[in-house]
């Protein structure tokens, strides 16, 4: 099966975005329908050089935003020649449309109203987080030095959520809201209207009826989706930029898409610069000390090659973002199995953390033998869901990557060094030692807390 198939099938049947994760370049409306939106990348990564803007205006651009940290300007042109006339200059390194990702879509999900809350007697902790339980030893790793999330100094350890937003005023989140920001034109809130935010959030420092793996960790909102719809690639580099220079020390991002090589769309020409832009954002973020986890993505591909991504397709298809310098995270289940929705691939996963699934009974195929409480259940507005996805399991990766730097102090790790305690401290699964599937092993807060 292409990838362009499992797409189709798998994502649009699911609520939180209703078009395909291929989306290029925006049209703005009927009296523009000739405007595109593009990325140019400068040759200099550090800064925009001297006379950037003629250079982009003489090619038929407008300059709609800058990115001047990594050397990268967003341009609407209606010049069909854009492309063409920028890459002329030998200060060009790339131009190109550009992308659209989205909030890594659950692969499943359920509600749990704060009303149905109230008639479990119990903590939601005790009764209906395994997942967290599975992370921590069942809180064994809270009672370790920085195992909270609370430094030993007393600095604030900051998980910024790159995502729909956060809902500050949940009861088991506002006390660990350190603040936010949106980067969603036309939307200065950063509060949650989608979900998806919320529940990463809450998967990560919840405290109240709900737990996250770190519960005195702080999350940090950087909206980058409104209640629908995705966010183009240079507001969610900027989103990580700013996230760096306010000195988070994790960064959470359980978005993504795929830049598909020879669509026919576009030509694989065009598709380049979005790659380059996402790595030249991860790259700043981590130069200046920030841990930075994505997730795998949710459509049971092998994301090992372009290649094998594309499967029947031509052309090569690349997930994005992606880069060796983060924590690329899989899904596991409650039965510390490969959850049946999440990517995988050798080399492209580094831990993999529990996201859910439905069971051991239920078939994909059919839809029988589901089992909602093999989901994972988090924070949503107005009350707690359902939900699996490697959206769930990369956010536990984030938190275990905070309380890391807890323990150790804020700014005394570098990111590698917090990727390899993560890594090296996971419990082996499936075939002995690295594999695709579960990378270095399934993330446990215990062992890296030793």
């Amino acid at each position: 099966m292409t990838l362009k198939k499992v797409i189709f099938a798998g994502i649009l049947t699911i609520s939180l975005c209703g078009s395909a994760v291929f989306a290029g370049a925006a049209q703005t409306g009927q009296a523009q329908t000739l405007e595109k939106k593009y990325i140019v990348i400068f040759k200099n990564e550090a800064n925009l050089p001297s006379g950037y803007k003629k250079l982009v205006e003489d090619a038929g651009g407008k300059i709609s935003s800058t990115l001047e940290h990594v050397g990268a300007v967003e341009v609407t042109s209606a010049n069909p020649e854009f492309l063409t006339e920028v890459k002329k200059s030998s200060q060009i390194a790339e131009a190109g449309i550009q992308n659209k990702l989205y909030p890594e879509t659950p692969a499943v999900e359920a509600e749990l109203t704060l009303q149905e809350a109230e008639t479990v007697q119990a903590d939601l902790y005790e009764t209906l987080q395994w997942d967290i339980k599975q992370v921590t030893d069942n809180g064994a790793s809270w009672k370790l030095p920085g195992g909270t999330g609370k430094a030993a100094a007393g600095e604030d350890i900051v998980v910024g959520v790159i995502d729909t937003g956060i809902d500050y005023t949940h009861p088991d989140l506002k006390e660990n809201y350190a603040y936010g920001k949106s980067f969603v034109p036309g939307l200065t809130d950063p509060k949650d209207e989608n979900g998806h935010g919320t529940h990463v959030a809450g998967s990560i420092a919840a405290k109240g009826r709900t737990m996250g793996v770190g519960p005195d960790l702080k999350v940090a909102a950087y909206r980058v989706f409104g209640p629908t719809g995705g966010a183009e690639t240079a507001h969610i580099a900027e989103a990580l930029m700013a996230a760096a220079d306010d000195n988070v020390d994790v960064v959470n991002m359980s978005l993504g898409g795929y830049d598909w090589y020879q669509n026919p769309e576009f030509a694989t020409k065009d598709i380049v610069a979005d790659v380059q832009l996402f790595n030249r954002a991860i790259k700043y973020a981590i130069q200046k000390g920030v841990t930075v986890v994505g997730s795998a993505g949710n459509n049971a591909v092998d994301i090992s090659s372009p290649g094998k991504l594309s499967g029947d397709d031509n052309g090569s298809t690349h997930r994005s973002p992606s880069s060796q310098s983060m924590i690329r995270v899989s899904a596991g289940g409650k039965l510390k199995n490969l959850a049946f929705y999440s990517n995988y691939g050798f080399g492209k996963i580094d831990v993999i953390a529990p996201g859910g699934d439905l069971g051991p009974n239920y078939n994909p195929s059919t839809g029988a033998g589901r089992d909602n409480t093999y989901l994972c259940l988090a924070t949503v507005p107005g009350g707690y869901g359902y939900k699996a996805g490697t959206s769930m399991a990369a956010p536990k990766a984030a938190a275990l990557a905070g309380v890391i730097i807890a323990k150790h102090g804020k700014d005394q790790l570098s990111p590698a060094q917090v990727k390899h305690i993560v890594q090296s401290s996971s419990i082996d699964l499936f075939k002995n030692g690295y594999d695709g599937e579960a990378g270095h092993g399934l993330i446990n807060a215990v062992n890296a807390l030793k």
